[in-house]
C-alpha cells in the first residue's frame, strides 16, 4: 500500500502505526445519556513503537506523542513532524526544566512536563487539571465532555500510585456511571492491528471504579490556541 504523506509525516518507514486506533470501539453501555469523543486524526504511539525499548520509562513520551500528531494532523497541509524521545529530552532540558542529564535518560516525564513540551514544540497551551485522589474523578467529566466538544485533542492522565500515563479519547455518561475511553500505550511490539488493539484492551472503555482510588491523577487538557478543528 503507498504511504500518504499525512502517514510519512507522522510515521516514518521504520513505524507501522494505527490511525485513530478507537474508532469502532463499542460504547460501554446500551443506556449512554452522553458520549464525547476526540474528533481529528492522530495515531498510536506506543512502546518500541521506533526502535527504541523504552519500556518502564516512555509512557509519558509515547502519549506525548500521540496527542503530538493529532496537533500535525490539524496541519493543511501537515508540515511539523512528531518530536522522538531524545528531542523530548532535549527540549526539556533547553526549558531548565530538566538538567542536563536527563538527555540520553531512562526518566519518565509526566503531565507537566508533557504540558510544557505542547507549548514549546507547537505553541499550544495545556491546561493541568489536578484531581486529588481516585473517587474524585467524577468531578472532571463535565470539564472533558466540554473539552472533547469544543477542541477535540486527545488528553494525558496521570498520577502518582497509578503512575502510567494514558491518553484518555473521550467520556461517556450514563445512568450506570462514567466511563473514560482510555488508550494504553504500554503495548510493546510492533504489527500491532486495530481489532487486536481492542481485543486486547490497548484502548477500551473504562469506568472511573476501576482507577486507583487512592491515587491523585493530573489530566493535560490541550487548549485551542494555535489550532483549527473541524468540529463536524
Amino acid at each position: 500500500m503507498k504511504r500518504s504523506g499525512l502517514d510519512v509525516l507522522y510515521a516514518p518507514a521504520n513505524m507501522d502505526l494505527i490511525r485513530n486506533i478507537h474508532e469502532d470501539v463499542p460504547p460501554p453501555t446500551n443506556r449512554s445519556n452522553r458520549t464525547t469523543l476526540v474528533h481529528g486524526d492522530y495515531m498510536y504511539y506506543h512502546y518500541g513503537c521506533d526502535g527504541v525499548d523504552d519500556r518502564g520509562w516512555g509512557c509519558g513520551y509515547r502519549t506525548l506523542q500521540t496527542m503530538c500528531s493529532w496537533v500535525t494532523a490539524c496541519d493543511d497541509p501537515p508540515a511539523r513532524p512528531i518530536p522522538t524521545l531524545c528531542q523530548i529530552q532535549e527540549a526539556l532540558v533547553e526549558m531548565q526544566d530538566k538538567p542536563s542529564a536527563f538527555t540520553g535518560s531512562r526518566s519518565w516525564i509526566g503531565s507537566v512536563e508533557v504540558a510544557l513540551c505542547m507549548d514549546y514544540f507547537y505553541d499550544i497551551p495545556c491546561r493541568i487539571r489536578h484531581v486529588r485522589q481516585g473517587d474524585k474523578l467524577p468531578e472532571v467529566i463535565e470539564e472533558l465532555h466540554a473539552h472533547f466538544q469544543n477542541i477535540g485533542a486527545p488528553v494525558m492522565m496521570g498520577g502518582d500510585t497509578d503512575n502510567s500515563s494514558k491518553g484518555i479519547m473521550g467520556v461517556c455518561s450514563s445512568p450506570q456511571g462514567h466511563y473514560l475511553l482510555v488508550l494504553d500505550p504500554h503495548f510493546y511490539g510492533k504489527g500491532l492491528d486495530r481489532t487486536e488493539a481492542q481485543q486486547f484492551g490497548w484502548v477500551q472503555w473504562r469506568d472511573l471504579d476501576s482507577f486507583q482510588q487512592e491515587s491523585f491523577y493530573n489530566f493535560c487538557i490541550p487548549q485551542s490556541k494555535g489550532v483549527t478543528v473541524d468540529s463536524k
